[in-house]
């Protein structure tokens, strides 16, 4: 027998990687804006901001993203009482596929948002830059990545990326939701398993003010003390108060970079016993006090306006 290879059409090839963000801004965030000779994506994970792309503004809330070309000026600002969360990506693909992408803005289903959390988990893995530091304009990589990381790296971006087209060439069967729809992907709608951990995480997030224990969840949803556990491990790889009191500390940075609030009526909101265990729970899963935490967002925020004025 004669066997011949086949080589396989590559749509969509990242070049390189340009920077890998995760913003936490304060609700009065401004950036005045820029343009550069490479791709970039902006997602929004919490909240809600203004995006200029070229001449035209959008609205874009959480779920949401958007594609600015190579050369496209662009600039963001938050909108509403929230505090933003966004997702910076910038590349370099000299693939004729990405031509799709110029003025591409839309809401990620849940395939694709998970594909963007696959690209923060390993970028924190390879690279020993902050994420969170607007100013990076040159990442650098860990000696201690695991193998294969770095290219695991450009893997999921060029999924995502692939998966982007595909799902928006199923737009006949699936209408895929834009910045102004109400479309639910049907992955998200599909499964038990998914349904009840929405329930939960949702019962989670309206009692966020409240000191919530495992028997209390299992008694509410009628299941064993195994069974939330296995669930929470399989889907979120973490018990289910672990993933709780992270809400607790994702509320606590909200409120702080709100600045409504002092320390101490914060931790007396979400139901800590005290100031210091409030500091302490902070620090343990940020890795900072919640003094310095406030510190470190102002001073990025300052600097940007410094920047951008």
């Amino acid at each position: 027998m004669t066997y011949i290879e086949t080589k396989l059409k590559r749509e969509i090839v990242i070049d390189s990687i340009i920077t890998i963000h995760y913003f936490e801004y304060m609700r009065d965030f401004v950036f005045r804006g820029e343009s550069h000779d490479f791709w970039e994506f902006m997602y929004v994970d919490k909240g809600s901001v203004i995006v200029q792309g070229g001449e035209h503004q959008f609205t874009l809330h959480a779920g949401d993203i958007i594609f600015h070309e190579p050369n496209e000026f662009h600039a963001i600002r938050s909108v509403g009482n929230s505090s933003p969360n966004l997702v910076a990506v910038s590349f370099v693909s000299h693939s004729p596929a990405m031509g799709e992408f110029r003025g591409k803005k839309m809401t990620l289903n849940m395939e694709e948002r998970t594909l963007v959390s696959h690209i923060l988990d390993t970028a924190r893995k390879v690279l020993s830059t902050p994420m969170n530091i607007p100013s990076v304009e040159q990442v650098k990589l860990r000696a201690d990545a695991p193998i294969g990381s770095q290219q695991m790296i450009l893997l999921y971006l060029e999924l995502f990326l692939v998966t982007v087209l595909q799902n928006d060439a199923k737009t006949d069967v699936f209408p895929r939701r834009r910045i102004t729809g109400t479309f639910v992907s049907p992955v998200e709608l599909s499964g038990t398993r998914e349904k009840r951990l929405q329930e939960i995480t949702e019962f989670m997030e309206f009692h966020i003010c409240e000191q919530l224990s495992l028997d209390q969840l299992c008694e509410h949803f009628s299941l064993s003390r195994s069974s939330i556990q296995k669930l929470f491990q399989k889907e979120k790889g973490c018990g289910p108060m672990e993933y709780f009191n992270g809400l607790k500390i994702q509320r606590a940075k909200d409120m702080i970079r709100d600045g409504r609030k002092n320390l101490t009526e914060i931790a007396g909101f979400l139901s800590y016993s005290s100031l210091p265990y409030f500091s302490k729970q902070f620090k343990k899963a940020t890795g900072m006090a919640p003094m310095e935490y406030a510190s470190s967002v102002k001073g990025i925020t300052q600097a940007l306006k410094g920047e951008s004025s």
